[in-house]
């Protein structure tokens, strides 16, 4: 320390420190000849000292002054020490950078001055300390001060300069150092990071895409900035890195799917395609190594399907596509059970698009891994049959679907029909609004007669009978009007002479024993008239309520369409057909008069060509049947089924025993009935109660319907077709 001021006259060391930069200025470039001198005589004690004065005395006072006239000088040494100055570089750089930091913005600018010489002066040797530097700079591309960050610009393409003819700079070093600021919101020093990533990737000999998955998710949060420059900055280099990629042997796909999927979520429309594009050309290009990622990555690109920019939705559905379109083995690490789990997430989205992705693929994966989908059949089931209540008409069919595949096996089958007829119960507003749309698709995907079968004997057991009512009156109505089940109407009709549609009547009598009028339009459409006949004869006063008069209306209504046109020729023969006229004479009977059905279907009768119910012209009209006395009612008539009967349908008929059905609905109606009773106590309270808490202003007032005309006494005695 004692050669120091020896070396450096006074004068300049005063000068140093004057408040004029002038003279710091003057006093810099004495120093410099001074170590240059002593530089030359390899006198590196002395070059020592005042390297040494100039840090503790200078750079490290209290005066700003001498902090300023420290900097000048260290730079001025630098220059004096020329090929000698690599091997000051420990004392000459820490106290320099340590300025960086200094309260006063002007030591700070002096500080950036003073490194850019002493790194124009050293080159390569510089880079020792690049890590410190780049922190620094870092640091100073965001400082308040206006010229410090000039000249910290300055500094910084330097360095950059410095960095890409080095071969000294260590990647690996620095990674972590740039993965720790890659978060950091400041503008200025994301530009900063961005133009570094840059720099250094377009250096062929620093592989930094071998680390892109270290600072990759910072890019794409920049690409969300304020400031368009950023964005286009970050949506630049991160292009760059893409295609790159694109034609790189060697690509750590899985580490970067991970950052993209959760990106592919990001609130920024502009992160959002970003990302998404770079999912659609991972799937493309990553091969095996993206197998155990694609759960993640389908859970990324479903709501993608349904984003509200148009560029996502394209390329989030070609991706889906080409995801789907892969043969991936479980054996190779294909998780079937995480990808079945995504898509079941997925069905409660409130987007009809992802939801309809997300059946295509449970589809998908039950026809190429249908062992391995029904292993996890119980984790999803539930949430399928909650499926059948989505809004969307095309979910449910693809619901409808799913569930057709599952019930290939007579097990799964039982379980669907079981599971969707406790749906129907406990919700009601299901079988209204979707109950034909559900169970004609099952008929089309599943086989009608075997579902109806099904169900039928699922609700012949059913415990609330109130359900099973309303349920076979459902399945009554759409058995009667959808094309889709043509073929049942069909095998019905011949129930008397087939033993198939036989046991398809026998299959359905119990459960729809539940509905008088359901039973009646079996008995319609199978031909089983005089069991109709029967059946009306059976009812009671309490059958006849608001219930069964609007089924009875809409049979009515059905009679009129082209499904019972063969019923409507028949009337035609009313010879033949007496019990069939005798049926339809019963139903208007029951009707009351003022009612539109009731003229409808007096109408029709009135077109049947005239007939008495006389019972010699019973006999004389049945002479010629064989099968006139095998059937037996219990009025004692000795009459047959309606339509003309060989032998082989008389032994068909000889096991459908009339007496014995009859009896079944009797019994059947007679619970209901029970059940009806026993809740109209509680219906009754229910009404008192809700009357007691009304105001006298809210009070019911006197229904004002007017009482239906009974017709004249003599209408009555008037035979069939009679006007």
């Amino acid at each position: 320390m004692a050669d120091g001021p020896t070396a450096i006259p006074a004068s300049v060391l005063r000068n140093l420190a004057d408040k004029l930069y002038e003279k710091r200025k003057n006093a810099a470039l004495e120093v410099e000849g001074v170590v240059k001198q002593l530089t030359a005589v390899g006198d590196h004690d002395k070059v020592t000292a005042v390297i040494n004065l100039l840090t503790n005395e200078f750079t490290y006072s209290p005066q700003a002054n001498h902090r300023k006239g420290g900097l000048i000088g260290l730079a001025a040494a630098t220059v004096g020490l020329t090929t000698e100055a690599a091997q000051h570089l420990e004392q000459i750089v820490p106290p320099v950078i340590n300025s960086f930091s200094d309260q006063d913005s002007r030591v700070r600018y002096y500080a950036c001055e003073a490194l850019y010489n002493i790194a124009k002066v050293v080159r390569g040797d510089f880079i020792v300390f690049f890590n410190q530097i780049f922190d620094a700079l870092c640091k100073l591309s965001a400082d308040s001060d206006a010229n410090v960050q000039s000249a910290a610009h300055l500094l910084d393409r330097l360095v950059k300069d410095i960095v890409t003819e080095s071969d000294q700079f260590s990647i690996e070093e620095f990674i972590p150092l740039l993965r720790e600021r890659m978060n950091v919101l400041n503008p200025y020093v994301r530009q900063f990071l961005v133009g570094w990533i840059t720099v250094l990737d377009s250096v062929p000999d620093i592989d930094m895409l071998g680390f892109l998955p270290d600072f990759l998710d910072g890019l794409f949060n920049m690409l969300s900035d304020s400031s368009h420059e950023i964005r286009q900055q970050a949506d630049s280099a991160l292009s760059e890195f893409l295609q790159e990629i694109k034609n790189s042997p060697s690509v750590d796909y899985g580490r970067m799917a991970e950052i993209l999927v959760q990106r592919a979520a990001s609130p920024d429309e502009f992160t959002r395609l970003t990302a998404i594009t770079w999912i659609n050309e991972f799937v493309k290009l990553g091969g095996d190594q993206l197998v155990p990622y694609y759960a993640d990555i389908l859970g990324a690109i479903l709501p993608c399907i349904a984003d509200k920019e148009d560029k996502i939705r394209v390329v989030a559905r070609e991706t889906n596509e080409e995801l789907r379109s892969m043969e991936a083995d479980p054996a190779e690490g294909f998780d079937v059970g995480a990808i079945l789990s995504i898509a079941r997430s997925q069905l409660s989205s409130e987007w009809e698009a992802t939801r309809i992705e997300a059946l295509h693929w449970m589809s998908a994966l039950l026809n190429r891994h249908r062992d391995e989908v029904l292993a996890f059949l119980n984790d999803v089931f539930d949430t399928l049959l909650k499926a059948l209540s989505d809004p969307s008409d095309a979910v449910v069919l693809l619901v409808l679907e799913v569930h057709a595949v599952i019930a290939r096996e007579p097990k799964h089958f039982r379980q669907l029909v079981v599971f969707l007829v406790h749906n129907f119960r406990i919700d009601n507003s299901l079988l209204e609004k979707r109950g034909a749309l559900i169970i004609r698709r099952l008929c089309v995907l599943l086989d009608a007669e075997r579902v109806y079968r099904e169900v039928s004997t699922i609700l012949e057991g059913e415990s609330d009978l109130d359900f099973a009512s309303i349920m076979v009156q459902a399945l009554n109505l759409i058995l009667l009007t959808s094309t889709e089940l043509s073929h049942l109407r069909d095998l019905l009709k011949k129930s008397l002479v087939n033993a198939a549609g036989k046991d398809l009547y026998l299959a359905l009598y119990a459960s729809w024993c539940h509905s008088p009028m359901a039973i009646i339009s079996l008995c319609l459409l199978s031909q089983t008239y005089q069991h109709a006949s029967s059946v009306i004869q059976s009812l009671v006063e309490e059958d006849i309520n608001v219930k069964f008069l609007v089924q009875l209306d809409k049979l009515i209504n059905l009679m009129e369409t082209p499904i019972f046109a063969f019923l409507r020729l028949q009337l035609l023969e009313p010879g033949r057909h007496i019990w069939l006229l005798k049926s339809l004479y019963g139903l208007l009977m029951l009707l009351p008069q003022q009612s539109a059905a009731f003229k409808i279907l007096r109408t029709r009768l009135k077109t049947v060509p005239s007939y008495s119910f006389s019972g010699d012209r019973i006999n004389r009209s049945l002479s010629g049947n064989p099968y006139a006395n095998k059937y037996h009612v219990t009025c004692g008539s000795h009459v047959a089924e309606d339509g003309r009967i060989d032998e082989d349908a008389q032994n068909t008929q000889s096991g459908m025993n009339f007496p014995l059905r009859l009896q079944q609905f009797e019994q059947m109606q007679h619970q209901h009935r029970l059940l009806s009773k026993s809740e109209a106590p509680a219906r009754h309270n229910s009404l008192l109660a809700s009357k007691d808490l009304q105001s006298p202003e809210e009070a019911p007032r006197p229904s004002m319907v007017p009482e239906i005309k009974r017709p004249p006494s003599r209408s009555a005695h008037r035979g069939p077709g009679q006007r």
